[in-house]
């Protein structure tokens, strides 16, 4: 009988020991959108050794400079920070109800562990309760919605509630942390869009590290309040003023089952980074992004968007009179969920094609399409 061949998966020789502990804990990190001041401490601290100065705008947007006396401004830029709740309603039984911050889904919540952050820095356990399903009425039980979902704290009054710090207008995030899955995906929550500050934060790493001179300033932008309509990048767009902004955020990966392709197109985990045609994309920046992708064989997936991109590229698309913009996407599996799955190996793929554009670009490159 011949012997049967093994293959063996090539290890990752981009990511450190070190960036995967900061990966992971930069991820198990709470940033609830409006909160995001933890996480940003954490991610500026792993980028500080790459970059020449940095600021932090009234908000909490936090961005390091690179060659920052250079006339012409380039945005390399994601959002740090994660869809949560609030605390919205407290019964007299102690029950709490919830508000979303963010995209929150109701049908993951029950059963799930939550922290509840107070105004004083206390982190309170709690839990999303439900009916046991021996008690829930067959064909006419309740789905998990908005209005029926509650977290139970453990105590037994309104009172009791208030006595441990919880009031209307706490936070909440959920208690799941980061994970590796069969030595292929990176997992938990906030992948969305953690996995894209850690990226920024990589390529500035690598381009010190390498000791690459770049012509222009690099600004390296971990944007705020995305979640709830791009507002960090609304903000710090104005303060920059920059001539061209690269992008990163997720994208679904839409090879799982419920999802029509048909309506949401085909983008799958380890099919490379995801390149997005539309209005608010500079295609000349795109055509730009792709002549690296494939002079540096990366592979990548294409999408189409409609009206808008639904990320932060549309705050810095249009404002100032237009920013040449363009988005890198990683592909995600289970999007707003606390089991998020991206592909390690897209994850260095956006690294390397973020990075190797940043060496190709030049301050003379015309943007203009006439």
């Amino acid at each position: 009988m011949a012997k049967a061949k093994t293959t063996t998966k090539k290890k990752s020789t981009l990511l450190t020991e070190e960036d995967k502990k900061f990966f992971k804990e930069y991820i198990n990190n709470a940033s609830p959108t409006g909160f995001e001041a933890e996480g940003q401490k954490l991610w500026l601290n792993y980028l500080k050794p790459a970059i020449d100065t940095y600021e932090v705008d009234n908000y909490g947007s936090v961005y390091g400079i690179v060659n920052p006396d250079a006339k012409f401004r380039v945005v390399i830029e994601a959002h740090a920070d994660e869809i949560s709740w609030f605390v919205a309603y407290i019964n007299e039984q102690g029950h709490i109800y919830v508000r979303r911050n963010g995209g929150s889904d109701h049908q993951i919540a029950p059963s799930k562990k939550v922290w509840i952050h107070t105004r004083d820095g206390k982190r309170i356990e709690a839990i999303f309760g439900w009916p046991a399903i021996h008690t829930r009425n067959g064909g006419k039980e309740q789905a998990p919605e908005l209005k029926n979902i509650f977290l139970d704290c453990g105590a037994n009054s309104k009172k009791e509630v208030e006595a441990m710090g919880i009031h209307v207008g706490c936070v909440i995030t959920y208690q799941d942390e980061f994970f590796v899955l069969n030595n292929r995906y990176f997992g938990g929550r906030a992948l969305d869009n953690r996995a894209g500050g850690f990226i920024i934060a990589k390529v500035a790493r690598m381009l010190k590290e390498n000791k690459k001179k770049l012509p222009f300033a690099l600004y390296i932008v971990n944007s705020v309040q995305e979640e709830v309509g791009l507002r960090g990048a609304e903000m710090v767009v104005h303060s920059i003023q920059p001539n061209c902004a690269i992008i990163t955020d997720v994208c679904h990966d839409t090879t799982t089952p419920m999802i029509d392709k048909i309506a949401e197109g085909e983008y799958k985990c380890g099919g490379g980074p995801v390149l997005t045609v539309g209005p608010a994309v500079h295609n000349k920046l795109l055509d730009f992004i792709l002549s690296n992708a494939r002079k540096n064989d990366i592979p990548f997936q294409m999408d189409a968007a409609s009206r808008s991109t639904g990320t932060d590229t549309d705050a810095f698309a249009y404002a100032n009179g237009g920013i040449p913009s363009v988005l890198i996407s990683l592909p995600l599996r289970y999007m707003h969920t606390t089991v998020e799955l991206v592909s390690i190996e897209d994850l260095e793929n956006v690294i390397r094609l973020m990075y190797e554009s940043l060496l190709k670009l030049d301050p003379k490159f015309n943007f203009k399409y006439l």
